[in-house]
């Protein structure tokens, strides 16, 4: 049985700016803001939430199945899904525009500033839940918002249960739209910025939002993150990373660790602290598909992180 992951493909361009936002911008006079921030250091990454997070469920021995919409660039992306043995069967081309691009700058204080090109991922509408076949559980992750709306509704009129991951995209929606959505799914997904967001644009309070579905998980980098399920509150700690490097995608792996828990069964004790020790293992390296292990060093790690063996 696969998981789909509905969402965005791009190529991340990676920034760092060896200084503090803050040292450079002046808070009284934003709104005539013109800063320039040097940044000796870029690499281009392959990103995405859709391929961030069907390339950490590989590594957790699932079965991933990718669905989005790329562009005519998308060609040494799609090499390096076929070196992973992921998918591309979902994965559709839109010829005259490029893949999603994402310009990502990030400061001594690991701030980012983002700046995001849609490019082909505006066209995943194209992309039909009911095309797929064997699929025991979905998210709905950041992508173009008719995809994101269509895509939710289909879940539903399949029976398939969802995670609903809003990410950057949350902004795009007003209250109803994002009432429809957590009505709609199974399970949301979101980090503690969007927790605050969607609050006040729903008006709801995160227990209300909670009691709405299955469970509501918040990360909140380093302070861990919590899950509200069956009105109690599940603390999970942060999984022990050795050298913090870059915090890209780190969101993304620990979502693909929440998908591999609820997939197995796990406790949502268990289950936070695998996507927990996920994103500590994306933190240590530079972008978002670099990282690489072996269910039983994996296995290791979370023992060594939490005082007992998951698996």
């Amino acid at each position: 049985m696969a998981i789909l992951i509905c969402g965005s493909f791009a190529y991340d361009n990676i920034m760092v700016f060896p200084d503090r936002f803050r040292n450079h911008i002046l808070p009284e006079n934003v709104h005539i803001l013109n800063v320039c921030f040097v940044v000796p250091e870029m690499r281009r990454e392959f990103g995405g939430c859709a391929g961030n997070i069907s390339y950490n469920l590989k590594l957790l021995g699932c079965e991933p199945l990718p669905m989005g919409a790329v562009g005519h660039d998308f060609g040494p992306y799609e090499a390096w899904m076929n070196q992973c043995d992921i998918p591309r069967t979902h994965v559709v081309q839109i010829d005259d525009t490029y893949t999603a691009q994402a310009y990502i700058t990030t400061d001594m204080d690991d701030n980012q500033i983002t700046a995001f090109h849609p490019g082909a991922m505006s066209a995943a509408h194209q992309n039909r839940i009911e095309e797929s076949h064997d699929v025991e559980l979905g998210i709905v992750s950041p992508d173009g918002r008719q995809a994101m709306v269509e895509h939710a509704e289909q879940f539903v009129s399949l029976d398939i249960p969802f995670v609903f991951d809003p990410g950057q995209g949350l902004p795009m929606f007003d209250k109803q739209e994002l009432d429809t959505f957590i009505d709609q799914a199974t399970y949301v997904t979101v980090n503690d910025y969007e927790s605050q967001l969607i609050q006040e644009r729903t008006g709801a309070s995160l227990q209300q939002i909670a009691s709405r579905v299955d469970a509501l998980i918040v990360t909140k980098g380093g302070k861990g993150s919590e899950i509200l399920t069956n009105g109690t509150r599940i603390e999970i700690p942060i999984g022990r990373a050795s050298r913090p490097v870059d915090p890209t995608g780190c969101g993304d792996a620990f979502r693909a660790g929440l998908l591999y828990g609820i997939t197995n069964g796990k406790t949502w004790e268990d289950s936070g602290r695998i996507a927990s020790l996920m994103g500590a293992i994306n933190v240590e390296y530079h972008g978002t598909q670099n990282h690489s292990f072996t269910i039983d060093e994996f296995a290791d790690r979370f023992q060594e992180s939490f005082g007992y063996n998951v698996f």
